[in-house]
């Protein structure tokens, strides 16, 4: 039977009551007054229980990271080594399995709590057209659709939102409410941005603007509190693949889950070879004997480099993650799990802010036996700038339920490198500079720098570079091809 779950109905906040004034002490307490007046803003009584247990998470958070302030932690540069042989696999390796069975125990989950204000967006980065018609989340939906039909199953979705992205995702997968598939929306929570000096929280409401989605690493505290944890293994489902809603290159495998299935891994995480423009991904290493990922601002800065080239750590976290869903709980449980901390400064009109995040993949050292796969780069092909939407919209990929494919009639089966200056960042500039989104399937690099327009039809082949002048204007006709072209200066229409 298809069926589709509305948050709110079947998946209540657990009854766990706390009081903040056993939270904290010391330098916090007057930042804990102040969220207990936060507190009070919340006059539902139902979502202020809730949100009181949100903000007992945030003074933890808050509180370890300035102990960690006074008290650095350090990396031992010594005892960062490759991953041993029994760590990594690669996926070219892996074998074909034998049956779908344990697709009958899967649960995919995609995160889904942050914005597209990098491209200029203003609601939920899924909800982005980015192909056929389809929005990133309608790509998702429809790979899990064909996944159930096929082997007859029912792997559910779940989506975790925030408070920024609930209703542009509800609008969204309400159109698939008679559809064989389950799908299951939770917030995440949402923490107040403090000021840099005082660490007293910037709101004064639930009503202001200085909340933020506290990182993808709520997601182990969102689950379990939300009941769709304990949900989801009373349905019998045992494992989890979690990635980012903006992967397009992030679907359902079995080749990766049976290899996570036959190593008895509880965390298995996916990397991918580092190109020229990956220098800031995290990576997996083999630390005092552990699989652990490392982020840039831990490395000390005299190693900075070493640790950013290609040369030394070839791959880098995709952030696909096969997860045991009963150690999910048992790590819960053990109340051990506490994530590497990453700090945001945000600039406002009265002053620094500071955002404390957390990163779900550093949860890899609390798991038993991780794994580490490096997949082909098809597995990751996010949409993080103008310049991957353009890639995404070519007629180098084609859409197979719900999947990208790169084109059959592309030469060499490799992905363009495309890089768009800032005249093309927001999404509505894009539109504007691309009258149709131009034939690449044989192009090989894109450059294009200042303010530079394309007409309709335009083919671009082998290595393009345009740049445009300061204060100039270049103008690609309709119907142009470029072929292992340099454009440079002032060109009109008339002029190319």
């Amino acid at each position: 039977m298809p069926f589709f779950k509305y948050p709110g109905r079947r998946f209540r906040r657990r009854r766990e009551f706390y009081s903040l004034k056993t939270t904290t002490s010391g330098p916090l307490s007057t930042t804990t007054l102040e969220v207990e007046k936060l507190i009070r803003t919340q006059r539902d009584s139902c979502n202020r229980k809730g949100f009181e247990l949100e903000m007992k998470s945030f003074l933890k958070l808050l509180s370890r990271y300035l102990d960690q302030k006074s008290r650095p932690p350090t990396l031992d540069w010594n005892n960062v080594q490759r991953l041993k042989d029994e760590q990594l696999a690669f996926y070219d390796t892996l074998p074909t399995p034998a049956n779908t069975e344990p697709l009958t125990k899967l649960a995919v989950l995609k995160l889904n709590g942050g914005l597209g204000a990098t491209m200029g967006m203003y609601g939920a980065k899924s909800a982005l057209e980015v192909k056929d018609g389809l929005t990133l989340l309608d790509m998702t939906i429809q790979q899990i659709l064909h996944t159930n039909s096929t082997h007859n199953i029912d792997v559910p979705l779940v989506i975790m939102t925030s408070f920024k992205t609930y209703d542009d995702t509800l609008h969204i997968t309400k159109k698939y409410a008679n559809q064989p598939i389950g799908i299951t929306l939770f917030n995440q929570s949402r923490y107040p941005q403090v000021t840099e000096n005082t660490y007293l929280p910037c709101p004064k409401s639930i009503f202001d603007d200085a909340w933020y989605p506290p990182g993808n690493g709520d997601l182990f505290t969102a689950l379990d509190r939300s009941g769709v944890l304990d949900s989801l293994l009373s349905d019998g489902k045992e494992y989890i693949f979690i990635s980012n809603s903006d992967n397009l290159g992030a679907t359902i495998d079995q080749q990766i889950l049976h290899h996570m299935i036959d190593s008895n891994s509880e965390f298995l995480i996916e990397v991918t070879n580092k190109t020229t423009k990956d220098d800031n991904g995290g990576a997996t290493v083999n630390y005092e004997g552990a699989v652990r990922l490392i982020e840039l601002d831990q490395v000390p800065p005299e190693h900075a480099e070493d640790f950013k080239s290609a040369k030394n750590f070839k791959s880098f976290n995709t952030n696909n993650m096969w997860i045991n869903l009963k150690a999910i709980k048992r790590v819960i449980n053990g109340g051990e799990m506490e994530l590497d901390i990453i700090e945001k400064m945000v600039f406002a009109e009265n002053g620094k802010r500071i955002q404390l995040e957390t990163a779900a993949a550093s949860a890899i050292k609390y798991f038993e036996n991780p794994q580490v796969v490096n997949v082909p780069r098809k597995r990751f092909l996010p949409v993080k700038t103008c310049s991957d939407l353009l890639l995404i919209k070519s007629d180098v990929f084609e859409v197979d339920k719900g999947c990208l494919i790169l084109n059959n009639s592309r030469t060499f089966q490799t992905i363009p490198t495309i890089k768009l200056s800032d005249h093309f960042r927001n999404i509505d500039h894009f539109r504007k500079r691309f009258k149709t989104v131009p034939s690449i399937i044989d192009l090989d690099l894109l450059t294009v720098t200042g303010d530079v327009y394309f007409g309709r039809s335009v083919t671009l082949r082998g290595t393009i570079i345009i740049t445009a002048s300061e204060g100039k204007r270049i103008d690609i006709p309709d119907g142009c091809i470029l072929e292992n072209t340099l454009l440079a200066g002032n060109l009109g229409m008339i002029e190319l």
